[in-house]
């Protein structure tokens, strides 16, 4: 059996899963996951959605700053990866709640 998550748990998770609660930060996320070497850059992410590259900045920004991806400076272009471990606790968490045995 579970036990309930502590109040600090909470507030990072809550910061997790509002960065996810965008379609489009969903989306960003889903095209990073789906690039060959599960990395991508704004230009990279940018095909196939109707947004500005600007504007795909802001939501990787704010997926950043939820730890769901990092980032690495590559001469003039800014690469994206996905953290994993971030989806696996979230991954946990839901299975935990819903009263699932996640194994790995």
């Amino acid at each position: 059996m579970g036990r309930a998550l502590t109040s600090g748990e909470a507030a990072e998770l809550a910061v997790m899963f509002k960065a996810l609660a965008d379609p489009v930060r969903l989306r960003v996320l889903s095209a990073i996951a789906a690039r060959a070497g599960g990395e991508a850059c704004v230009c990279d992410v940018s095909d196939g959605l109707d947004v500005t590259q600007p504007t795909i900045s802001h939501h990787l920004k704010v997926l950043r700053e939820a730890g769901l991806v990092t980032s690495e400076r590559r001469a003039s272009w800014v690469y994206y990866r996905i953290v994993p471990e971030a989806l696996e606790r979230l991954s946990l968490v839901l299975g935990r709640q819903a009263g699932l045995e996640m194994t790995a």
